[in-house]
């Protein structure tokens, strides 16, 4: 079982045909109802979904005890994961409690926690540039440099309008019009 478990999940995982969060939870769900050892199962699940997680590019739990956030939670961690597990032998289960739960509690929890004690810090190079990339991943397909700039005030327009530039020299944006009613557009 964890031979054919670790086949799918490597190639759903080199395809990138699912969300790495919600593939990692899966594969933890799986692993778990697998129970592949007599002892220590959970802990090691937490240790592989560390792994994972960072493999994801996600190294929040570098910062914040993961392990600290389920035993804060143990409750809804194990609710979450009997509702999830019911019907796993048939393939009839429900993912979405479990889903709800790595991604609410545990991942979110863990990048809040990690917000309240160290801040957001905009002082470090090349953090302003970081800040405004993020922002332009998750604007629509179509924005402009006012709901760019609205969403990063921290950020100068003449660091905004190099960024754009810089971007659209790379092929990942294209400017259509001019002044003020100039629209972005994501390739």
């Amino acid at each position: 079982a964890m031979a054919q478990l670790h086949e799918q999940f490597n190639r759903l995982w080199e395809s990138g045909e699912i969300e790495p969060l919600l593939l990692i939870p899966t594969y933890i769900l799986d692993f778990l109802c697998i129970h592949p050892f007599l002892d220590g199962n959970g802990r090691m699940a937490r240790l592989i979904t560390l792994l994972l997680l960072y493999k994801a590019g996600y190294e929040v739990g570098r910062f914040i005890s993961l392990e600290r956030i389920v035993e804060r939670t143990k409750e809804s961690y194990y609710d979450t994961l009997y509702q999830s597990s019911q019907g796993w032998h048939e393939g009839q289960h429900d993912l979405l409690p479990w889903w709800e739960y790595f991604l609410g509690v545990m991942v979110l929890s863990a990048y809040r926690d990690f917000e309240k004690r160290v801040g957001f810090v905009t002082s470090a190079k090349g953090s302003k540039t970081a800040i405004v990339l993020d922002v332009i991943n998750n604007l629509p397909r179509d924005f402009s440099i006012r709901e760019l700039q609205e969403r990063c005030p921290t950020v100068g327009i003449d660091l905004i309008r190099r960024i754009l530039r810089r971007e659209r020299e790379a092929g990942h944006l294209t400017c259509i019009g001019r002044g003020a009613d100039a629209r972005w557009h994501k390739q």
